[in-house]
C-alpha cells in the first residue's frame, strides 16, 4: 500500500516526532516548509516518491544527507547538487538544467587562483631579493658571489 498525494501540512504539528520516514510512496507536491520547524526530528527520508520544489531550509533540515530526498528528480536545493532557480525562498519552480562544463570552469578558476598565488610569490621574493642585495650586498657577493680560482702559473719547461 502506497500513500498518495501531498505531504501533509499537519505533520508540522507532529512536535515530538524523531523518525519521519515516508519513502517509496507515490508522495507528490512540495515538502512543507513547515517542516523546518521539527526540531526534534532525527531521521527524515522521503525517498523515491514524485516531490518537486525546494527543500525547506533550517534546524535539522540542515543536518539531513542526500540520500534522503534519492529519487526525486523535481526537487533541488541543499543538500543536493540540483540548485534552485530564483532567489531561494520557498518556490515550486523546477530546478535548473546543471551544465557538463562545470567541472571544467571550477577548474580554470582554480588555476587563476593558483596563479595569483604564485605570482604574488615571486613578486615579494623579487621585492625581498632586491632589498636584500641593496642593504647586505657585500654579504650577499661574499655568500653567493663566484669565487674566484687563483691561476696557476705555468713555469716553462726544463730542457
Amino acid at each position: 500500500m502506497f500513500i498518495e498525494g501531498a505531504i501533509p501540512r499537519s505533520f508540522a504539528s507532529l512536535s515530538n516526532i524523531e523518525v519521519m520516514d515516508l519513502s517509496h510512496n507515490m508522495l507528490s507536491g512540495e515538502i512543507p516548509q513547515q517542516l523546518s520547524g521539527l526540531t526534534t526530528l532525527e531521521i527524515f527520508n522521503v525517498s523515491y516518491n514524485n516531490l518537486t520544489g525546494t527543500i525547506p531550509q533550517g534546524n535539522q533540515f540542515n543536518t539531513f544527507e542526500n540520500d534522503s530526498f534519492a529519487g526525486n528528480t523535481g526537487l533541488c536545493g541543499f543538500p543536493l547538487s540540483t540548485l534552485c532557480g530564483g532567489s531561494g525562498a520557498h518556490h515550486s519552480d523546477s530546478p535548473l538544467p546543471s551544465k557538463e562544463g562545470d567541472e571544467d570552469s571550477w577548474t580554470f578558476v582554480d588555476w587563476i587562483i593558483v596563479s595569483l598565488g604564485y605570482l604574488t610569490g615571486l613578486v615579494v621574493g623579487l621585492i625581498f631579493g632586491q632589498i636584500l642585495t641593496a642593504k647586505k650586498h657585500e654579504w650577499f657577493v661574499e655568500t653567493f658571489g663566484r669565487r674566484r680560482q687563483k691561476k696557476k702559473s705555468r713555469s716553462k719547461p726544463v730542457k
